[in-house]
């Protein structure tokens, strides 16, 4: 049994260009993920999907039964591979990702997916929490640009905010290059 498992979180056909809520360089962000992805199934790693549906369907993006709430093509989930289903942007709260994980007894996870500066992060801090060793891909995660305060921070800043803290206390953070050359 591994005790490595790969969590992708929220690749959904809204987060693409064209979708509801245009994800910056999701495309690249779903190609290095779907690198990651082979990599975990080659070396028989648990691999778990995230997907997140909104509560409504007046939602902004990933309303329920839509399209674009559904895991795109690059990382579409093989059979026996879990898809956990979530409502909000921590991947452990009200779901059974933390039960799979431990009944699988894993003890490391690696996380990608979007958004770095919502799911992504909650997530990766809960792992840590319930005792995870964690590792957080750079560049098989996408940011959002976002206004604040009447400030614009484009996507790169944003991403960098969430990633330098989960690396000075939380992750190893590391590229899709140097997790596959040096995976564990």
């Amino acid at each position: 049994m591994p005790d490595t498992a790969l969590i992708l979180i929220d690749i959904q056909n809204d987060y693409f260009p064209g979708g509801a809520w245009e994800v910056d360089r999701m495309e690249t962000v779903a190609a290095n993920a779907a690198r990651l992805l082979a990599a975990a199934r080659s070396a028989g790693d648990l691999v778990i999907h995230v997907r997140h549906e909104a509560g409504s369907d007046t939602a902004p993006f990933f309303r329920p039964g839509t399209p674009g709430a559904q895991i795109n093509a690059a990382v579409a989930p093989q059979d026996g591979e879990a898809v956990v289903l979530k409502h909000r942007p921590n991947g452990f709260h009200e779901t059974d990702l933390l039960d799979r994980l431990r009944d699988a007894a894993v003890v490391n996870v690696t996380i990608c997916g979007a958004m770095t500066q919502m799911c992504v992060d909650a997530t990766t801090r809960a792992a840590v929490d319930h005792g995870f060793k964690t590792t957080v891909i750079s560049d098989a995660c996408g940011a959002k640009a976002i206004t604040y305060g009447g400030t614009d921070v484009p996507a790169d800043v944003v991403q960098t905010a969430f990633l330098a803290p989960l690396a000075m206390s939380y992750a190893r953070v590391l590229t899709t290059v140097e997790a596959l050359s040096h995976p564990g």
